[in-house]
């Protein structure tokens, strides 16, 4: 089975414009989404692998958390994507109730101390999207899922399909996608407190992230984030190992 959530246009999901460094349109949401203590009514779906809050970011070559300029986002992959090259990016807002089952079970198994039903979330999907200056066919995919009861608040990544770490303007090779200032995975809070750099991001380790997790399901990362909660971590050694438990 698939490690995604259903997504594309069978979903009635929205698309993002073609378009180098793009972003979507400020997207309202039916429910306020709590992203550590502040309450978040609109947001933004970027091209470049981040969901922001309150401001677009075009910005292509990452930078670790906490970030100084204080902008609240989530980055599931934080990258130079370019879908005019290859791929598209997906959302929707959504309270169906069998992917809302599906979420809730997986929270529930995740967190069992916790008792949470998901009543509402936001799917974002970046399908085989590819890397500015792309010579190569090469394009990753992965998602992030927003989730709510309306009190708690939980973001999952998941991470399919990862080819490449690096576009060309930020020194990636574009043959392979890779050295250079490799993608950056995590979330800032906007407060420079609260944040989280999943190991390997900025290193040439990230295109491991597939393999890595903190919910022992390889390629999935889930943290509540209404509160700053700690969990345990799967590092990578590197690029070409094996991952362990730490």
């Amino acid at each position: 089975a698939s490690l995604l959530y259903p997504y594309g246009l069978d979903q009635r999901d929205h698309k993002n414009p073609k378009l180098d460094d793009g972003t979507s349109k400020q997207l309202p949401i039916t429910v306020p989404f709590l992203f550590y203590g502040k309450e978040h009514r609109t947001l933004y779906v970027n091209n470049n692998g981040v969901i922001s809050f309150g401001v677009r970011v075009h910005q292509y070559t990452p930078e670790p958390f906490p970030l100084a300029d204080g902008r609240p986002f989530v980055a599931p992959y934080w990258g130079d994507v370019n879908n005019v090259l290859g791929g598209d990016i997906f959302y929707r807002e959504t309270t169906d109730p069998t992917l809302l089952e599906r979420i809730t079970k997986n929270i529930n198994q995740y967190f069992p101390k916790i008792p949470f039903t998901a009543t509402w979330a936001f799917v974002a999907t970046w399908d085989h999207v590819a890397y500015y200056g792309s010579t190569s066919n090469k394009g990753n995919t992965f998602q992030a899922v927003l989730t709510t009861d309306t009190r708690i608040s939980f973001i999952i990544l998941n991470y399919w399909d990862i080819q490449w770490t690096t576009g060309a303007a930020s020194d990636g090779d574009p043959e392979t996608g890779l050295g250079g200032t490799a993608a950056h995975a995590g979330f800032n809070s906007g407060d420079e407190t609260h944040f989280y750099n999943i190991p390997g991001s900025e290193t040439e380790a990230v295109i491991n992230i597939t393999k890595t997790s903190n919910v022992n399901v390889p390629g999935r990362w889930v943290f509540q984030v209404d509160d700053f909660k700690v969990v345990p971590t799967e590092v990578p050694k590197d690029a070409n190992s094996n991952n362990c438990w730490l």
